[in-house]
């Protein structure tokens, strides 16, 4: 489906597409709105995600829905994103794939496979390359054996590429029941489900215990207020991974880190096909 998602300024479009994008867009085009300097956005979905996606992307301050659809020509979307994925290269230890392709892996190159389906991330997004780029970038003495926590982990694809990077034991957390239940599936069919746990649920009601690294691939909203449940499950050698944020909350984000008590140790930045910069840190605790 086509949905038509109006904004007032660049800086609501941004937001609305990063919702649209979480809650199971699956691409988007900007166009000139009615109105001065607003943009009209045109954000595809399947037909069982469009309200959801309908409902986040109109619910950011400075946007609302159009009155009617524009309508599209009729598309099997699995087909059609499936077609536009390939294999992607994240380092040199570790490709990510889905099954309808194949990789050729290089000498000391492993992978994971993931197809599109009900939860977040196969890895083409640009939050989770982000998280993926970093996750790969930390040194191997700190992935080698480390037991990990994924949290709003979605389809899995987090924990499991830290398991195929050297984690011990990974800890996957989604509020979304139909995200764990995917992310179980995913595991057992790279082969990974004895070493990944995942739970339903939220960060709050897990017992604290220091995890080595932490995974958050989480919009702004999410991940600021569980700061402090992020440093209660880390401890003095800790790095918390973070992705999921736009570009222009940076300013915004390193101040609330640090009155988290939490270091930026290395930042990256990618662009999706809209032009939305999206972010992501490496924190030190």
């Amino acid at each position: 489906m086509c949905l038509r998602v109006e904004a007032r300024d660049a800086a609501a479009a941004e937001l609305a597409a990063a919702e649209a994008f979480a809650a199971g867009a699956l691409g988007l085009e900007e166009r000139a709105g009615n109105e001065p300097g607003s943009v009209l956005l045109l954000i595809y979905a399947r037909a069982p995600q469009a309200q959801a996606v309908r409902a986040a992307a109109s619910g950011v301050q400075g946007a609302h829905a159009a009155s009617a659809d524009e309508p599209c020509a009729p598309v099997d979307w699995t087909d059609a994103w499936r077609a536009g994925l390939s294999p992607i290269v994240v380092s040199d230890e570790l490709v990510v794939r889905p099954s309808c392709s194949t990789a050729r892996l290089a000498p000391g190159q492993s992978e994971i496979v993931i197809d599109p389906g009900q939860a977040f991330g196969t890895g083409g997004h640009e939050s989770t390359r982000l998280a993926l780029d970093l996750l790969a970038a930390l040194p191997r003495s700190l992935r080698r054996g480390a037991r990990v926590l994924d949290v709003g982990t979605g389809s899995g694809v987090l924990a499991l590429a830290a398991l195929r990077l050297g984690a011990a034991w990974t800890l996957g957390v989604d509020l979304d029941r139909v995200a764990v239940a995917v992310a179980l599936e995913n595991a057992r069919r790279n082969g990974l489900a004895a070493r990944a746990a995942f739970v339903a649920g939220s960060l709050a009601g897990l017992a604290p215990r220091p995890f080595d690294i932490v995974l958050a691939n989480l919009l702004k909203r999410e991940l600021l207020p569980i700061l402090s449940l992020l440093v209660r499950h880390a401890h003095s050698g800790t790095r918390i991974v973070v992705s999921g944020l736009l570009g222009a909350e940076n300013e915004d984000v390193r101040a609330r880190l640090d009155g988290a008590g939490l270091r930026v140790g290395a930042t990256r930045e990618r662009v999706d096909a809209s032009g939305t910069a999206w972010l992501g840190l490496d924190l030190c605790v």
